[in-house]
């Protein structure tokens, strides 16, 4: 009987988590930028990883309105942790999920890492909203007292099992309290054993630098559209010293607009025959499935006769 074709890379990704969260851990390290755009499914995540990105990001935001919420802490850690598994179980990538606040007090905080540490997450980040969180790009936020985030961040720590798993600490301090403000609560959170900050909703290039001046850990950078910060290139956040770059909403923002605008065409018209210019052909499709690979390996496994005795 002849072996079958291999299943390697087909129903899940070939890399262990643990591989994952070293690829992280190496981008962080390394003198080039790592760009993370946000998948809002698995098939969006491998066609993230065919382009020849860094890795993989999963929003909250986006997971909340997936599910047709605002961004405001509806969503549930189960919710999250099982559409962010989802998301990193097909990709080779490392994928970085948005743990919010952390889905409660310190010790819900510990349990989410826990979570997603089980989940195959490469890392995860929490923020020092107050719950009820808002949209890190409105107004109307409020933050936790240090002391309190320091403690939210020191448990999610200290629950790690794996030490590569990246623990990044998210701050929304700089446009409550001021950028001065932020420097001084992303320093503690290093000290508190954050591997990696991310200073929400700063303007421009100069407040970028102003960061990143005053901060040594590795810093992330929030590319989302529509927001209070200024959509700035890779290639300049790289010579500014920034070690990863996520655009959150982008691939949702593209796939909805798309959607409206044939719905509302097939709408008026009563068909999509004018639209087929503006779809991804079927053969594209089954082309990032890897159709193919799974007619073979389905074949390899039946392809077998019974004698006249069986």
């Amino acid at each position: 009987m002849p072996a079958a074709a291999s299943v390697g890379g087909l129903l899940a990704a070939t890399a262990s988590a643990h591989d994952k969260r070293t690829a992280l851990r190496a981008a962080l390290a390394s003198t080039s930028i790592a760009r993370l755009p946000g998948a809002f499914n698995p098939l969006t995540a491998k066609l993230i990883e065919e382009i020849g990105f860094e890795g993989v990001y999963v929003s909250g935001a986006v997971v909340a309105a997936d599910l047709a919420l605002p961004d405001i802490g509806l969503t549930t850690l189960t919710e999250v942790a099982t559409r962010a598994q989802q998301i990193a179980r097909v990709s080779e990538l490392p994928t970085l999920v948005d743990a919010d606040t952390g889905f409660g007090e310190p010790m819900s905080a510990a349990r989410t890492v826990t979570v997603l540490e089980d989940a195959g997450l490469a890392g995860l980040h929490l923020e020092d909203q107050v719950n009820p969180k808002r949209c890190g790009h409105l107004d109307g936020k409020a933050v936790i007292p240090v002391g309190e985030a320091v403690r939210r961040l020191r448990a999610a720590v200290a629950a790690r099992r794996d030490r590569d798993f990246v623990i990044c600490a998210r701050t929304d301090a700089a446009g409550i309290e001021g950028i001065d403000a932020a420097v001084d609560r992303a320093r503690a959170y290093a000290d508190a054993g954050a591997d990696l900050i991310f200073t929400e909703a700063l303007h421009t290039p100069a407040d970028f630098e102003r960061f990143r001046a005053a901060v040594e850990v590795p810093l992330l950078a929030n590319m989302t559209e529509f927001g209070k910060s200024e959509l700035i290139d890779a290639g300049t956040l790289e010579s500014i010293g920034y070690n990863a770059v996520i655009y959150p909403v982008s691939t949702l923002r593209l796939a909805m607009f798309a959607a409206e605008e044939g719905l509302r065409a097939i709408a008026a018209t009563g068909s999509q025959r004018d639209l087929l210019g503006r779809m991804q052909p079927r053969s594209r499709l089954y082309e990032l499935l890897q159709y193919q690979r799974y007619n073979e390996f389905d074949t390899g496994i039946f392809d077998f006769t019974l004698s006249r005795s069986q």
